[in-house]
């Protein structure tokens, strides 16, 4: 029979940045708070489990799909904002700086990694800007090799959809994330975008 707090701890060790020391903080903190933290934190994950889903437009995570941005009247929809991953679209938001719509790629070109363009949601954003009335696409991609790569790719992808393409602003650090970028540096380049 397997032993419910080295359960409970060897899955919080699968979170990102959570050891096994960390893990046992978490465990024992749950396990003094049943009531007031660990049902309600298991009733939330198993609400998130159930409800959340990918947005069939943007890749975005939401209750609903078309997601709320995606259905936001107050967002400009002929502007795209291209991301790699769920995070950097998190901080774009976290900025308060777009009022456009994104389009989040699930990732860069590797080939390392063996991750070539049809593990990534790159067809259905030529399919977007062409069909959807988008007049800018702006390439967020992080500024590492995989995120460079990723961008000429798609940039070359988009040259026949007749949308104009950017690139975020210098400013963000060579081998940086967005996600790990504070919410002006990310305002300031988003403003001095330039087309690539």
């Amino acid at each position: 029979m397997t032993n419910p707090i080295e359960s409970l701890i060897h899955l919080l060790t699968k979170l990102p940045g959570v050891g096994q020391r960390s893990a046992r903080r978490m465990a024992l903190t749950l396990l003094r708070h049943k009531e007031s933290l660990m049902r309600p934190l298991a009733q939330a994950l198993i609400a998130a489990a159930d409800a959340v889903q990918p947005c069939e437009q943007c890749g975005n995570l939401d209750v609903r799909s078309p997601c709320s941005i995606c259905v936001d009247p107050r967002r400009d929809p002929s502007l795209v904002c291209v991301v790699e991953d769920l995070s950097d679209l998190w901080a774009m938001e976290r900025g308060h700086v777009f009022r456009g719509r994104y389009h989040v790629l699930g990732g860069t070109l590797s080939a390392i990694d063996g991750r070539g363009p049809e593990e990534l949601n790159m067809n259905r954003l030529v399919e977007r800007a062409k069909d959807e009335g988008i007049k800018e696409v702006i390439l967020a991609t992080n500024a590492t090799v995989e995120g460079q790569t990723t961008a000429h790719y798609l940039t070359d992808l988009l040259k026949e959809c007749n949308v104009t393409i950017t690139r975020l602003a210098q400013g963000i650090p060579m081998g940086g994330e967005l996600d790990y970028l504070d919410e002006g540096t990310l305002g300031a380049a988003l403003k001095a975008r330039l087309p690539f």
